[in-house]
């Protein structure tokens, strides 16, 4: 499997042509038709088993690292820790690395995340471009979790999504339409972000705990799906 490279470099370069959406809503009359329910992220998608591996520090044994309890699973590392493979460059990590590699269609990674407090600096989902021309981004979006404001997500390290997040669930959709180059980022099912992919790669999807940052990193996930169409 090709070696994922350094992260750290990259976290600046955000997205391409990004827009934010906002739910309108309108005041109904007594005369008025009751408006219609807001269109679900998952209308016309299809939900698609998956599979995934772990990825961990490389001397540590992956119950050190990684806990399911009721189907909560539980990732965390620390900046102190070995990388995935002895003598490798890259940052810490505890990782679901899910096994469906695709080049086009669309996919969409959806699960409730929590993170705790304290994690600064660490990617907790992204699309990896594991297999991708030279000279391009090694990732087509990342999520990222920073301390500031009660817990800031980021896209890459540049634009706020979401403040006060630490310690609480909060439900994530990544929409990743391939043949058109698009991601969407659905949070509670509400659209915060929309911006290109970084061109044709093969691909696929990774959450959990990627640290560039200090101390110690956890998230958490739940009802995780895969969907497809």
């Amino acid at each position: 499997m090709p070696m994922t490279p350094s992260r750290r470099t990259i976290l600046t370069a955000g997205g391409l042509l990004a827009s934010g959406a906002v739910w309108s809503t309108t005041r109904s009359t007594a005369s008025a038709s009751p408006a219609a329910p807001a269109a679900s992220p998952t209308d016309g998608w299809t939900k698609t088993t998956f599979t995934y591996a772990m990825q961990k520090p490389w001397n540590l044994d992956l119950s050190d690292r990684y806990g399911n309890s009721g189907g909560v699973h539980r990732m965390w590392v620390y900046d102190t820790d070995e990388p995935l493979s002895q003598g490798s460059s890259t940052d810490p990590r505890t990782e679901m690395r899910w096994q469906q590699q695709y080049t086009s269609g669309r996919h969409m990674w959806d699960a409730d995340v929590y993170l705790p407090s304290g994690t600064n600096g660490a990617t907790f989902v992204q699309i990896l471009r594991v297999i991708h021309p030279d000279g391009t981004p090694a990732t087509d979006f990342m999520l990222n979790a920073y301390s500031a404001n009660g817990g800031t997500v980021r896209a890459y390290d540049s634009t706020v999504l979401k403040t006060n997040a630490y310690d609480t669930w909060f439900n994530v959709k990544i929409a990743h339409d391939a043949s058109a180059g698009s991601v969407k980022v659905y949070f509670d099912d509400e659209l915060v972000r929309t911006t290109e992919d970084r061109g044709p790669a093969t691909r696929h999807f990774k959450n959990g705990v990627y640290h560039h940052g200090s101390g110690r990193a956890e998230a958490r996930f739940r009802n995780i799906t895969y969907w497809t169409r």
